[in-house]
């Protein structure tokens, strides 16, 4: 698995989900709606990681926002 990194972690951590699935369905509802190019690019990088990971990979991954 790709690691995550530190921005891909914070841009998850808006969602409250736990489920690999609903995050990755609330990204892609919400893409439409951010004007920020650098956010949108964000926003993908981070579909793409959850969607070639497993569940069990995701239930692995420590959703801590970082400063």
């Amino acid at each position: 698995m790709d690691k995550f990194i530190v921005e891909e972690i914070n841009f998850m951590c808006v969602f409250e989900g736990q489920v690999r699935a609903v995050m990755i369905a609330d990204i892609k509802n919400i893409i439409p709606h951010i004007q920020d190019s650098d956010m949108v690019e964000l926003a993908g990088q981070v579909l793409g990681k959850l969607e070639n990971i497993s569940d069990a990979e995701f239930a692995e991954v420590v959703l801590e926002a970082a400063e």
